[in-house]
């Protein structure tokens, strides 16, 4: 494979989460299902077709999790914010907050993996666009049949900044089976974080004003 490639050079073939479980079973470092896939796992089923797989880890372990990969597989970064071309992991520039990682199966020549670097403290899971928001790690990443997995609340939270009608089917299968603990972690994230989200709107009361968002590009 060249040194450098298009995001859109391969094709998507997403790994079953129980196949990333197994695809990272060497890792030491902590490590979680995220985005539209951790959704799919609370509830138990797909919302909707997926054309990737995501999971996080905290940025400063990246790395380790990266060299944990068996052979066969390799990791690509972007090389610029645009994120349309990856360079191999190995020469990706270390000064700069690059990503999505995406694996590649050599074999199948395919993306089967998005890896994404958040934020996080020794006792608690920080968000990166904003670190006034936190949870315990308790909270924020548990085992779902095996596999740890991110709080579906935090999922929201993540595609609440600029929600795509995709995400809105993601926000109202969810939202309904959320505990009265989570929805009140959503709810106040949106109001404090991203009050300016058209999600933010019917949890918006005259008492709680919108203010100034933190919204910076993750």
């Amino acid at each position: 494979m060249p040194s450098s490639v298009s995001t859109d050079a391969l094709s998507w073939d997403p790994l079953a989460p129980q196949a990333v479980a197994e695809l990272l079973s060497a890792t030491s470092v902590r490590w979680w299902l995220s985005g539209g896939a951790a959704l799919d796992r609370w509830l138990g089923h797909a919302i909707r077709p997926r054309q990737n797989i995501d999971v996080s880890v905290v940025a400063s372990d990246l790395a380790s999790l990266v060299a944990s990969l068996p052979d066969g597989f390799s990791a690509w970064a972007p090389v610029d914010d645009e994120g349309e071309e990856l360079a191999a992991f190995a020469d990706a520039r270390t000064d700069a907050d690059l990503q999505p990682i995406l694996v590649r199966d050599e074999a199948k020549n395919a993306w089967v993996l998005q890896i994404n670097a958040e934020d996080g403290a020794p006792r608690a899971w920080v968000y990166k666009r904003d670190p006034r928001l936190t949870l315990p790690w308790d909270r924020a990443v548990r085992d779902v049949d095996g596999i740890p997995t991110g709080a579906p609340e935090v999922q929201l939270v993540w595609k609440a900044l600029r929600p795509r009608p995709e995400d809105t089917i993601d926000k109202d299968a969810m939202l309904p089976t959320l505990s009265a603990d989570a929805v009140s972690f959503y709810e106040t994230a949106l109001l404090r974080i991203h009050p300016h989200s058209t999600w933010a709107i019917h949890v918006r009361s005259p008492f709680a004003p919108a203010k100034s968002s933190w919204n910076k590009k993750s």
